[in-house]
């Protein structure tokens, strides 16, 4: 994976509100992916686990009541194993941490600039 020189969550004022608000909850292990010009679908996914079931749907909560819209579109909020938010330009991919490693949705986005998010920088 290619980390990005570039805080490209600066400029990008909802981008940068979900990974507050992810961070507020304690998700762990949070990536910005890049995607511009990758996929037409959105342009940045961000990628973040919670340690349990009740944590999973704090994380989703919080992210949910703490942005400006509603989401395009919830899938997967009733088992907690991994639910998905689109707010267009910015998808959000919340996992336990077993599916997570699992899927390994960071490998399918190899080629995208990456960004660790951790407390000290969000």
């Amino acid at each position: 994976m290619s980390k990005s020189d570039s805080d490209f969550t600066s400029d990008q004022p909802q981008l940068k509100q979900i990974l507050d608000l992810a961070l507020e909850k304690k998700a762990s292990n949070i990536v910005a992916l890049d995607v511009r010009g990758l996929s037409s679908l959105t342009d940045f996914l961000v990628i973040c686990n919670g340690e349990s079931d009740p944590q999973v749907k704090a994380i989703t909560d919080n992210i949910r009541k703490g942005t400006d819209h509603k989401p395009r579109h919830l899938e997967g909020y009733e088992n907690q194993n991994w639910v998905l938010l689109d707010y267009f330009d910015v998808i959000v991919h919340i996992f336990n941490k077993e599916e997570r490693d699992y899927y390994g949705l960071e490998r399918l986005w190899a080629d995208a600039p990456i960004m660790e998010i951790s407390d000290d920088k969000a």
